[in-house]
């Protein structure tokens, strides 16, 4: 598959000259002319425009976008909430009550529980969803609010696996087709200092971009022990950021933001990476419990040659750093502001660096846009930023040379049968004899089905 290219900023599209109710009201039945073969509802917001939505779970981030879509200037209305855990979302929808208000209306029998709450919560009259489950719960559930005809907020990653990645390109296209809005969470894209920075080096401000260093190092994560009367699958969805199937390791959980800004700078993704990467401190400590690395270093390589070399890691004790940084010919450059070079230049615009808060003004951003009855869609760079850290962690894992094309063709998915999963269901991995889960040995392990 050739590679696409990602978005150079936010790219607006106009839904239509009708009013932004129309819009709201109009959007997928206008989608089921193109779709005709898809059963699309009327999809509306109330007479008063209020753009109603929805939460697929309720933990940090879907509760934070939650906050952050109240805090618009948009006449919004959160109307249903879902999570695996009913706990969970009584408690989103308690919390956020307690400082929305009546923007919260979210009766009894609209707070849904389970693995497959996310269709009862959709199918509520709503304009937005918003998707924030762990990433490899996401493509069945981005797949399902496109072809109800809803707008999508949906957090990054978009997937764990090659499989996952392909089913929500797919979606993306249909949602093209419909008109809809699809925002992801890769939050950096709204933040004006990397918009203007990286603007300037397309501009040419450090000349030809000829490789680039990207970090998140950290002292570590969040364990949820287990609690009595789980199931195991109860257990791992709750703890999913220790097991591979659900969060895609830390390379993709949290280091798609800095791979993404690389891939934003250089115009383009890499065809291929090699990697090492290993779990040694968990080894010592949680390892029994946890299928993740505590370490990954990966070298892409782009189509012209050029490199991206790319350290993530959870190391208590060690150099922790979340940042890029871009060498060329010209200069070098921090996307997060500044230049250095013979165009040297500091981000000094109306907000000081640091200052703009970027999971608020993606959703300033994506509200006002449904306001003026306009949509942008950021699925495309979303599943192709999610991809390449998947690329990293299967090169990684098995130590190997990894080509994009293969693996997007060939790579292996980590759990069959997603959709049909229950809290009660036997996850795609199980502890040992011995206690532990499988951990990836590179030299043995194949990234391919």
């Amino acid at each position: 598959m050739e590679n696409a290219q990602p978005s150079q900023s936010k790219l607006i599209l106009p839904a239509s000259s009708a009013s932004r109710r129309t819009f709201l009201k109009g959007s997928s039945v206008l989608a089921g002319t193109a779709l005709s073969t898809v059963a699309i509802p009327h999809v509306h917001a109330a007479s008063d425009d209020t753009i109603r939505f929805a939460v697929i779970g309720c933990g940090g981030r879907g509760s934070g976008a939650a906050d952050n879509i109240m805090k618009t200037k948009g006449n919004v209305k959160m109307v249903a909430v879902a999570d695996a855990f009913e706990s969970k979302a009584q408690y989103a929808v308690k919390r956020l009550a307690s400082t929305h208000g009546d923007k919260v209306d979210v009766p009894e029998d609209q707070v849904f529980s389970g693995l497959d709450a996310y269709k009862q919560a959709i199918d509520v009259e709503c304009d937005l969803v918003v998707i924030a489950t762990p990433p490899g719960f996401k493509p069945q559930q981005f797949e399902y609010a496109v072809n109800k005809g809803r707008h999508i907020f949906m957090e990054k990653p978009v997937a764990s696996d090659a499989t996952g990645v392909k089913r929500v390109l797919k979606s993306v296209e249909d949602s093209k087709k419909k008109n809809l809005m699809v925002g992801i969470g890769l939050q950096r894209r709204h933040e004006p200092q990397y918009i203007e920075t990286i603007q300037r080096i397309h501009d040419g401000a450090i000349g030809d971009v000829i490789s680039q260093q990207v970090y998140w190092n950290g002292n570590g994560i969040w364990y949820r022990n287990r609690e009595p009367g789980q199931t195991e699958m109860a257990f791992q969805t709750n703890n999913w950021y220790h097991f591979n199937w659900l969060s895609g390791d830390q390379i993709c959980e949290q280091h798609i933001h800095n791979l993404d800004v690389g891939c934003w700078v250089k115009g383009s993704y890499p065809v291929e990476c090699n990697g090492m990467g290993g779990h040694e401190q968990r080894e010592a400590g949680d390892g029994s419990k946890s299928q993740i690395f505590d370490h990954t270093f990966c070298e892409y390589t782009f189509a012209d040659g050029t490199k991206m070399f790319s350290q993530g890691r959870h190391l208590k004790g060690g150099w922790s750093h979340v940042g890029e940084f871009a060498q060329g010919t010209k200069g070098t450059a921090d996307p997060s502001g500044r230049i250095f070079g013979e165009n040297a230049w500091k981000y000094g615009g109306e907000k000081s660096r640091g200052n703009v808060n970027g999971h608020q003004q993606e959703q300033h951003d994506l509200i006002e846009a449904l306001m003026r009855g306009e949509t942008y869609n950021e699925g495309e760079y979303g599943a192709h930023s999610t991809f390449c850290a998947i690329l990293g962690r299967e090169a990684c894992y098995s130590g190997k040379v990894i080509k994009w094309d293969e693996l997007l063709e060939k790579g292996r998915e980590l759990a069959p049968g997603i959709d049909d999963y229950t809290i009660d269901s036997v996850p795609p991995v199980v502890p040992g004899e011995d206690g532990k889960y499988p951990i990836p040995v590179p030299g043995q392990y194949s990234p391919f089905a």
